[in-house]
């Protein structure tokens, strides 16, 4: 079986913060919430609408809300994100040995898509709305022998998806904090990617 290595996006691959600090502030906005944009953004990982339960929202109003922050989306978080440094890079070191791409997100697989575009990368299979272990399901259809990430919910995914996990300080998360739940490397960002996959010896 080929080389696959799965990615995860908000702060691994991309970097949304700005546009998702006004995308929630703009939900707040138009509904009244009390919903802090600038602690969103910097604590980038669990799904939104876990997001929305710890920050008071009722239950049966997160539908909703859910629904009104992916229509903004497009116009509030696309056109003000940017690549990670080392991103394209990584991508292309899995193409160069022969391998496939994969990026498995919280987020919502629309949107996701619309990032991938807009930074004109091309990859494999792209899988949304899963989490933590939810992500270890994609994971193993595809054989995926890799997965790199910046939360220790990424290394918990990895790890139930039997592949190596490989912990980047992009994120909220420490060092400590990411080899505490299990990441088998832990790299400072993407740029020390290639020359640690091109070492590693993982081929399948």
């Amino acid at each position: 079986m080929a080389l696959t290595v799965g990615f995860d996006l908000d702060m691994t691959l991309i970097d949304p913060r700005p546009g998702m600090a006004a995308v929630l502030n703009e939900v707040a906005t138009r509904t009244g919430y009390d919903l802090d944009g600038e602690h969103f953004a910097a604590n980038l990982g669990p799904p939104l609408d876990m997001t929305y339960r710890e920050m008071g929202v009722p239950e049966e109003e997160i539908p909703e809300l859910v629904t009104l922050f992916r229509s903004l989306y497009p116009e509030l978080v696309i056109p003000n994100t940017v690549a990670l440094p080392g991103a394209a890079q990584a991508l292309a070191a899995v193409r160069e040995l022969g391998g496939r791409t994969m990026v498995v997100t919280g987020k919502y697989r629309k949107n996701a898509a619309l990032h991938l575009e807009a930074l004109g990368w091309e990859v494999d299979h792209l899988f949304g709305e899963l989490w933590s272990t939810g992500k270890a399901e994609a994971l193993k259809l595809h054989g995926a022998s890799v997965y790199v990430g910046d939360h220790v919910g990424d290394v918990h995914g990895a790890k139930a998806a039997g592949a190596l996990a490989v912990g980047v300080l992009t994120g909220p998360c420490s060092g400590e904090e990411l080899a505490e739940a299990g990441a088998d490397v832990v790299l400072a960002d993407l740029t020390g990617f290639p020359a640690w996959l091109s070492s590693s010896g993982v081929r399948s």
